[in-house]
């Protein structure tokens, strides 16, 4: 038994779980599973040709790996093993995100739901101690939303306080935990039992002494990993764990909404069609006791989206084009008719969503990424927003996207700034003004409507800043947080914004808010 919170993660990150859940799908989906070591082998091999698990010495020639893999997906909702037939079936999340859904928006929601027990926790193997009754994430978003303890958490504090002492989300428990943490600050290790080692020793193997707590770091640093995959948290430069500014609204509506547990959980189909609802839907209906012929059709289709999943997952896909229907079809094998059908069946609008988490996750690695950052940029303002789009940085003394509307006939430049606090420098003021703005604010096609900045987050000074460019040059600017971006180009299915509007938004003189959009 495990006598502490504990997620399986075959990764520590939850970047990859589409293409997995796709390369499942085209081995498994209707087939038996349990028992089936040629489907388990069969899926193990896909996982290492995607690139998707490691190929080297295998523990064991039965198909664990895959297993693995196959109890990350079901652990998060995704699957489920129908009773009367045996078979794998895909919950509604788990179809949602083969459809082109927004894997972040669709995950978000399940590992905010993810609660101990669950039909995973219990599963033979695994069987997480049944004194816990509590949603891990929930907790820890209540946590870093506490004034007391300065709005943030650390990996050492989840993991030697957390994730063995807090059981369950009564007021008590919460208490409880919010002064252990107080404590563990003050006094560190000297605030632990004395038999605290061998009271939340590993599951399998034995103590290492020497360093008695790398299991428990293992777990918070995935822990960790999941809720930052959510867009709500992320680590700081102290690597310390704090809320999003800018999502700390949502953070403070998830919180003031407290909904059941998910009962029955040692019921396998009915815990998992429950827990696997997605954000659409309120439960799940579907009559699935109809047997599906596997046919050369379906088979195609399955190998088509797992290609497109996989490319959709590293660049942006807005529409279905030439290009990527040529692109689909020299990885999947498939002749151009074939893949263009599917993708457009499919993935009539693309799949923008998909690559949303690894957009975010650009927005903050500094320079590593930078160009990449760029080109997505104004990839995102073409195919989401319509605007004909050039990545101009290359050129020097540019900014590194101009975007034109013939519509309302006007031109903006954006520049991006992949950092967690970004203020703009003296340096980066002045290039702004005297080489960026004047170039772009005569002899052009139509007026420089707006200049503005996506980063990952700002500093607190950066209203002033963007306001002493705009009264320099007489132009207006703005700064746009990453999420907020990512929440306009979610909102644009429903909301399509016209170029007027987004040129209203990016000429606010200061940072954009949730509320402006």
């Amino acid at each position: 038994m495990i006598n502490y919170w504990w997620v399986t993660r075959p990764k520590r990150k939850l970047n990859s779980i589409p293409e997995v859940l796709a390369a499942f799908a085209n081995i498994s989906l209707n087939q038996e599973w349990q028992g089936q070591r040629g489907t388990h082998i069969s899926f193990e091999d896909a996982l290492e040709k995607a690139g998707l698990k490691r190929i080297g010495e295998r523990r064991d020639q039965g198909g664990s790996g895959g297993r693995t893999y196959a109890s990350w997906v079901a652990s998060l909702g995704l699957i489920f093993t129908q009773e009367s037939t045996g078979k794998i079936m895909l919950t509604l999340a788990g179809e949602a995100i083969m459809a082109g859904e927004s894997p972040a928006l669709v995950l978000k929601n399940q590992i905010l739901k993810y609660q101990f027990p669950s039909s995973f926790s219990l599963s033979r193997g695994v069987r997480v101690s049944e004194r816990f009754k509590i949603r891990p994430f929930r907790f820890l978003l209540r946590v870093l939303n506490d004034q007391r303890l300065q709005y943030y958490i650390t990996q050492e504090e989840i993991a030697k306080v957390i994730v063995v002492e807090a059981e369950n989300e009564s007021d008590q428990c919460y208490e409880y935990i919010v002064n252990k943490i107080i404590s563990f600050r003050n006094y560190g290790d000297g605030c632990l039992e004395k038999d605290f080692a061998q009271k939340y020793r590993p599951s399998r193997g034995r103590i290492n002494y020497e360093k008695p707590y790398n299991h428990l770091l293992d777990v918070a640093n995935t822990l960790i990993n999941w809720i930052e995959y959510t867009q709500l948290a992320k680590r700081d430069e102290e690597n310390k764990l704090v809320i999003l500014y800018e999502k700390r609204g949502e953070v403070q509506d998830i919180l003031s909404h407290t909904p059941p547990f998910i009962d029955r959980p040692e019921e396998h189909e009915y815990f998992q069609r429950k827990y696997g609802v997605d954000p659409k839907h309120s439960k799940d209906t579907r009559n699935l006791t109809e047997t599906k012929t596997i046919t050369p059709k379906i088979i195609a289709e399955q190998q088509i989206k797992q290609s497109f999943i996989s490319e959709s997952l590293i660049r942006p896909i807005g529409t279905i084009t030439p290009q990527v229907i040529g692109k689909i079809a020299a990885e999947s094998g498939f002749e151009y008719k074939i893949v263009e059908d599917t993708l457009l069946q499919f993935y009539p609008h693309g799949a923008i969503g998909s690559f949303m988490t690894e957009y975010f996750e650009m927005a903050f690695r500094g320079r590593d990424d930078s160009v990449e950052f760029e080109k997505a940029t104004a990839e995102i303002f073409s195919s989401v927003f319509g605007f004909e789009s050039q990545h101009i940085g290359p050129i020097g003394l540019t900014p590194d996207v101009l975007i034109t509307s013939d519509i309302s006939q006007y031109i903006g430049i954006i520049d991006n700034k992949a950092y967690s606090k970004y203020s703009i420098t003296n340096d980066h003021r002045n290039r702004m003004i005297h080489n960026y703005i004047k170039t772009y604010q005569s002899d052009q096609k139509y007026p420089l409507a707006f200049f503005s900045y996506i980063s990952g987050g700002f500093a607190p000074t950066i209203n002033q800043q963007i306001i002493s460019i705009a009264d320099e040059t007489k132009v207006n600017g703005s700064a746009v947080p990453v999420t907020i971006f990512i929440k306009m180009i979610e909102n644009q299915k429903n909301t399509s914004y016209n170029h007027q509007k987004i040129k209203d938004i990016f000429s606010l003189n200061r940072q954009v808010l949730l509320s402006d959009i």
